[in-house]
């Protein structure tokens, strides 16, 4: 039985409206602040640390090295430690990386063999392949403040 790659579509859909979003705003728009001290540009720059960090995992389940799940107390102090570095990106490479590394996540979790589909399945699917859903949420809130 083929593995379920339903989440391919919705993370094109998303990453189209990243890609889109990003193409239409200047470095005024991507300093713009946002809520919690952060700024559009640094809400791209989170975006694309935590594509980055699926990336990374892929890598280790290609290896066959156990890939960390993720804890949902850790997100806060992770996004956190992260946030200064993040904010500290020029504007405009902030949103290149964010459509760059989304564009190479898409592409990652829509051409995983299904082997590595089943082995991340089987270790709890510790790899968030519908990458979408995070997207949309950081979009919204740019998209509410711009």
């Amino acid at each position: 039985m083929a593995a379920d790659r339903s989440y391919i579509a919705e993370n094109d859909r998303e990453r189209r409206r990243l890609e889109a979003l990003v193409g239409k705003l200047d470095d005024a728009a991507l300093s713009r602040p946002m809520p919690d001290g952060w700024t559009v540009a640094g809400v791209l720059a989170h975006l694309a640390f935590w594509d980055q960090r699926i990336v990374t995992f892929i890598e280790l389940l290609k290896r066959g090295v156990k890939v960390p799940t993720e804890n949902p107390i850790d997100v806060e102090w992770i996004n956190e430690a992260a946030k200064p570095t993040q904010l500290a990106l020029p504007p405009r490479r902030a949103a290149t990386l964010a459509v760059e590394t989304a564009r190479a996540i898409d592409h990652a979790v829509a051409t995983l063999p299904d082997e590595l589909l089943a082995k991340n399945a089987a270790a709890g699917s510790p790899i968030m392949l519908l990458r979408a859903e995070h997207r949309r949420e950081h979009l919204d809130e740019i998209e509410q403040v711009l």
